[in-house]
């Protein structure tokens, strides 16, 4: 598909554009995928995307494909081990947050049902369907992201800033960025959202 027009940021290699065509800005349900691209949007503080997609299989395997039940039962032994994996990205503070986050995760589920009926509740369980002519229309952060982020954190979530609140929105299709032009756009906003159980 190297003749469609796509949005500018995944032009460079096949990979991002495997991740553009095939799962940015389509609308994620599965609470063990949310919280997939909850640490992995975590990961990519202070990197590139590129780089976390090309280490997103080892961290799956590292992480027990973002098991939260697993995850949580991580011990200060284990992750001091995973710290020294060149695999991944190696940051103190962002792989110790993968268990405490799951924990924040596992609390969200316990009161909300899923982690998708919460999350979702932030755009009305409604994806957003943007209208960019170019992508340097795009925002970094909205309110709703900023949102978001203040409440996540309360939860006790880390790594999980309105900026990275924002990519995760992209990223889960609770926004569709596509540039009007890049020839995903109209596929995402054909995309029926899921009826969801808001408590």
């Amino acid at each position: 598909m190297a003749d469609k027009k796509r949005c500018t940021w995944c032009q460079n290699n096949e990979l991002d554009r495997a991740y553009h065509d095939k799962e940015w800005g389509v609308p994620v349900y599965d609470d063990q995928k949310l919280f997939e691209m909850l640490i992995l949007e975590g990961a990519q503080a202070g990197v590139s995307w590129h780089v976390v997609l090309q280490k997103r299989d080892h961290y799956n395997k590292v992480f027990a494909n973002f098991d939260p039940d697993k995850l949580t039962r991580l011990s200060d032994k284990k992750l001091e081990k995973i710290l020294t994996d060149p695999g991944l990205i190696r940051n103190r503070l962002k792989i110790f947050s993968v268990r405490s986050n799951a924990i924040a995760f596992k609390a969200v589920q316990k009161e909300f049902g899923s982690f998708a009926n919460y999350i979702w509740a932030f755009v009305d369980y409604v994806p957003i369907q943007n209208n960019w002519k170019k992508s340097s229309q795009i925002p970094a952060k909205t309110e709703i992201s900023t949102k978001m982020s203040r409440d996540l954190k309360k939860r006790g979530f880390k790594f999980i800033g309105e900026t990275i609140c924002y990519a995760y929105m992209q990223g889960v299709g609770m926004v569709n960025d596509h540039t009007v032009d890049c020839y995903r756009y109209a596929a995402i906003k054909k995309l029926k959202p899921k009826k969801l159980a808001p408590k």
